[in-house]
């Protein structure tokens, strides 16, 4: 089913949206072998219509960031670069190193001397999908290049500003084990992230069929086109139903990352430092519709924002000092408030 033409909206139906996110599903797999979760969030958040700016009195919207963090092999880069050939996008990958500059992933003004007047040689950040590979790697400067292009969806060169192309998508990644020349990412570029996913290691089951794949003789097909992708995200803004208890389901778990006594669980305050940001409800009521739709449904349930929750606050909340020297995770702290806040 390759697609050449983007789909008009009016054209669109759940069954033909269902059947493109299948088949997008159906054509990574040929290559990753297991990693359903990582490709199922992948996709999840590529379809997600988060807002972030309002434009001509009307706000627009984007695909969710992701953050993968996982140690070398497990295909992060592999499933990045097979869904970007799946869907027909620009794909540029950065490797970030100590060294890296700004100018490097943005661009810079470059004097041509043949006209006596500078020009705008545009970096690799002008794609629809950007692998910031290792972003821990980089320095705190180069990290904060990225800001104004996962947020505003633009890049600001000199005194020009440049719309990115939509979808415009970044993938980072980040190896935890390393602690040498790594950098910490600010809280303020973790909050652009609307996922952090943990990419593990494949059951024995998955390795052995990974080792009996042909890579070689394996052909990706285009199943859609970057702007279908755009047309897909406000199909299923638009078609998914979410009722108001489940918009307040949202709002109690996020402050109940902020002051986990309100829901019973004082011991819990004292090991979270900062809870999630207003921002963040944004993050994860479009991810739960998304959810919602790739689970087969026109309707989210509680049970969509608590499969996808963890996924979307374990990098927004702070530890304190106590929870770190007692090591305990992000995750283990979400879990217990998902089990105290009562389901609509």
């Amino acid at each position: 089913m390759s697609i050449e033409r983007p789909l008009p909206v009016t054209a669109m139906t759940p069954d033909t949206a269902g059947a493109i996110t299948a088949a997008l599903e159906h054509e990574i797999g040929k290559v990753i072998v297991g990693q359903h979760v990582l490709i199922r969030r992948m996709l999840t958040a590529l379809f997600a219509a988060i807002p972030f700016s309002v434009s001509r009195g009307r706000t627009r919207a984007g695909c969710g960031h992701l953050l993968l963090e996982g140690v070398p092999g497990v295909a992060k880069t592999l499933t990045a670069t097979t869904l970007a050939q799946a869907i027909s996008a620009k794909f540029q990958r950065v490797q970030l190193t100590p060294d890296l500059l700004p100018a490097d992933i943005l661009g810079t003004r470059v004097y041509d001397a043949n006209t006596s007047t500078f020009r705008i040689e545009q970096g690799p950040i002008f794609t629809n999908i950007l692998l910031a590979d290792e972003i821990n790697r980089a320095t705190p400067k180069t990290q904060s290049a990225l800001l104004e292009a996962m947020q505003e969806r633009q890049v600001t060169l000199a005194e020009t500003t440049f719309p990115l192309d939509d979808p415009f998508w970044v993938l980072a990644t980040e190896n935890p084990v390393e602690q040498e020349g790594v950098y910490t990412l600010p809280e303020a570029q973790l909050d652009r992230f609307s996922m952090m996913l943990r990419v593990g290691y494949p059951t024995e089951r998955e390795e052995i069929d990974m080792l009996h794949l042909r890579m070689n003789e394996t052909t990706i097909e285009r199943r859609v086109s970057p702007a279908d992708v755009s047309i897909l995200r406000e199909f299923i803004r638009e078609t998914v139903y979410v009722d108001d208890k489940i918009v307040e389901y949202i709002v109690r778990l996020g402050r109940a990352t902020r002051d986990p006594s309100e829901v019973g669980r004082p011991h819990l305050k004292e090991l979270v430092q900062l809870g999630i940001s207003p921002r963040s409800y944004q993050h994860v009521l479009a991810l739960t519709r998304v959810n919602a739709f790739l689970h087969g449904r026109t309707w989210a349930l509680p049970d969509d924002v608590k499969e996808i929750f963890v996924d979307s606050a374990r990098h927004r909340i702070a530890r304190t000092v106590r929870a770190q020297a007692e090591n305990v995770e992000p995750d283990e702290i979400l879990t217990n408030l998902l089990g105290a806040v009562p389901i609509p």
